[in-house]
């Protein structure tokens, strides 16, 4: 499609520019006249009349959702005219993508990410990066963990610049720094193994190195200072040197000096607000509706700083709006920071995400938040593409226009900002939202991880799985991701991937329950057979490996494979072990299988979830 734009485009050309192979699109004297204008009331327009194309804006980031919108209903109406007019409901809204736990994003990835984040209309990218950038005074900080370089994150921000997005620092003050901490270099920096010790001048010197170095790369005035669960603070070299302390005179006491420090550099700091919370209740809760923050702590809390509400969890829109009041009396209106289930399992957890953003976001709209953004963490190894994870991400763009969100508006916005098919992505939840685990999978149950990782032989997850059809759910879903793979695609590869992890998962899930069957019945036979079936299993574990390992080097830096890669090694080796143990007991050489003959007990420890979903 050739389009010719009307118009002052000056400051939109290079984003026009950037955009046009993702929409199919060129830019032409003899194309498809399209006017442009800025808007005077804040709104924004796509419509098409009588051969001829009107694009309204007030911001960049609402001109490319606007182009968006224009070529998508350009298609749908086959030439016909159309009018399409939005309010922005909110002045910021984006992602926040965890780049600290294993999955570093490359160059490329993050470019991608923008394009479709201007097409959905998001204006905010935040990088959280713990110790995963470049502190040239100290190398250690983010040593062999796939840290940026400068340029490369100046190369980010112009790049979304472009695009009418802002990149904005995410870095941790205060705790979540065990990585950056671990060196010999931070023994006088650590209260703790993951906190700093507050009130120390090597501590602020360190931080003003490490925001002066960020902010050497990025152009924002806004920076995340984290800050959140410091769940031992004081409790540490801090106790030894100085006595116990109010906590909560610790926190207002470290947030001024590290305030200071950011205008020093001319930065508006916006922290996590869950230390406050945690530190008023008594069982040392954030969402803790009995805590009261004393008014003392209150009125000696910095009002330069900007308050981060976060919250994944809840479905119930009367309790966002609670807490959203419990920040007001702060004396300022909150940043909210919602949550698109990318942790915690192999695939992504699209009920808990819909269903706590549908209620979220609602309650933000209601309560008058202005500025909100989509957490996509990457605990435990990052084993989820954050990639995997853009229909959560559509749903936040598509509230940020919109009072309620449909679901055919949002398939078609999906299909048109990320070239792939709505259904097919929110098919990746039938990984974890099995048979056994409630709809929604509030209880965020994971048995795609632990069916994967757990041992044949000892099978720990074996009595809680037994009950259910998971072969033949597993069977089922690989037709499903087979078939989305064969839509080919950017997405063919992360498709490709999910299909072979559910076949693993088919012959898998249930593979140790045979074993101990078969051995508690005496049937040699079926072991024997089990045995070669482990071995199938075995070279189906590594082809998944390499698909993975594929995706991986696709989207990240190399740094943090290796975790992976272990994992999967620790697999492969357990299942030939399994099979050597059955042959062992089969030739005679071991008279008993000890793993075997231990009683299968439904996994009880402290991470398990409510009967009914499984277990996490």
């Amino acid at each position: 499609m050739k389009l010719c734009f009307k118009g002052d485009t000056s400051g939109l050309a290079a984003g026009i520019e950037e955009l046009a192979d993702d929409l199919g699109i060129s830019v032409a004297a003899d194309g498809i006249e399209i006017e442009t204008i800025v808007s005077d009331d804040g709104t924004l327009e796509a419509s098409y009349r009588n051969g001829q194309g009107l694009i309204r804006y007030k911001e960049p980031i609402h001109f490319y959702r606007a182009l968006g919108l224009w070529v998508q209903h350009k298609r749908e109406r086959n030439g016909s005219g159309f009018q399409r007019i939005e309010t922005p409901r909110f002045e910021t809204n984006g992602a926040m993508v965890d780049v600290s736990r294993n999955a570093v994003l490359t160059v490329d990835t993050v470019k991608r990410m923008l394009r479709a984040m201007a097409l959905m209309g998001l204006n905010r990218f935040m990088l959280y990066t713990e110790d995963t950038f470049t502190v040239e005074r100290y190398p250690y900080f983010g040593y062999m963990r796939g840290r940026y370089t400068p340029d490369e994150l100046r190369e980010c921000d112009r790049y979304a610049a472009r695009l009418g997005i802002e990149i904005v620092p995410c870095i941790q003050t205060l705790a979540h720094l065990t990585e950056a901490l671990k060196w010999n270099y931070a023994a006088e920096l650590r209260d703790t193994s993951d906190i700093l010790l507050a009130g120390s001048d090597t501590t602020y010197d360190f931080i003003r190195e490490m925001i002066g170095s960020i902010h050497a790369c990025l152009g924002s005035k806004t920076i995340h200072i984290g800050m959140d669960e410091a769940h031992q603070l004081g409790l540490g070299r801090y106790l030894e040197q100085n006595g116990y302390r109010k906590r909560f005179n610790i926190m207002n006491g470290h947030l001024r000096k590290v305030i200071d420090i950011c205008g020093e550099f001319g930065l508006r700091p916006m922290i996590w607000s869950d230390m406050y919370f945690r530190l008023a209740s008594k069982t040392g809760g954030y969402y803790d509706r009995e805590a009261v923050v004393p008014e003392d702590v209150i009125a000696a809390m910095p009002a330069s700083v900007q308050f981060v509400y976060w919250d994944y969890y809840h479905g119930d829109e009367s309790f966002y709006r609670e807490f959203i009041g419990k920040h007001k009396a702060f004396g300022s209106m909150p940043v909210f920071a919602g949550g698109v289930w990318t942790w915690g399992s192999v695939a992504p957890n699209y009920g808990k995400t819909f269903i706590t953003t549908e209620a979220a976001l609602r309650a933000c709209k209601a309560e008058g938040v202005r500025d909100v953004f989509a957490t996509m963490w990457g605990d435990n190894g990052a084993e989820t593409s954050v990639c995997a994870g853009l229909a959560g991400l559509q749903l936040f763009a598509e509230h940020g226009y919109a009072d309620e969100v449909e679901r055919d508006e949002l398939q078609r916005r999906f299909r048109l900002c990320t070239g792939a098919e709505l259904d097919d992505f929110l098919s990746l939840n039938a990984f974890d939202e099995t048979p056994g685990v409630a709809e929604g999978n509030m209880h965020e149950s994971n048995p795609s991880k632990f069916l994967l990782w757990q041992d044949v032989l000892i099978g720990l997850y074996d009595a809680n799985v037994v009950p259910y059809p998971m072969a033949e759910h597993y069977t089922a879903l690989a037709a499903t991701m087979a078939a989305a793979a064969a839509r080919g695609g950017v997405w063919q590869g992360m498709f490709a991937f999910y299909a072979q992890l559910a076949q693993v998962l088919a012959k898998k899930c249930d593979a140790g329950i045979r074993l101990k069957a078969a051995y508690d019945r005496g049937d040699r036979a079926k072991l024997g057979e089990l045995a070669e079936e482990l071995r199938t299993i075995g070279a189906e574990v590594d082809r998944l490996r390499k698909l993975h390992r594929a995706n991986w080097f696709a989207e990240n830096k190399p740094f943090g494979w290796e975790v992976i890669d272990i994992r999967y090694g620790g697999l492969s080796a357990r299942l030939e072990t399994a099979r050597q143990r059955v042959a062992d007991y089969l030739n005679g050489s071991a008279a008993r299988i000890e793993e075997l003959e231990e009683e299968r007990l439904y996994y009880d420890a402290p991470w398990v979830m409510p009967a009914g979903a499984l277990g996490r």
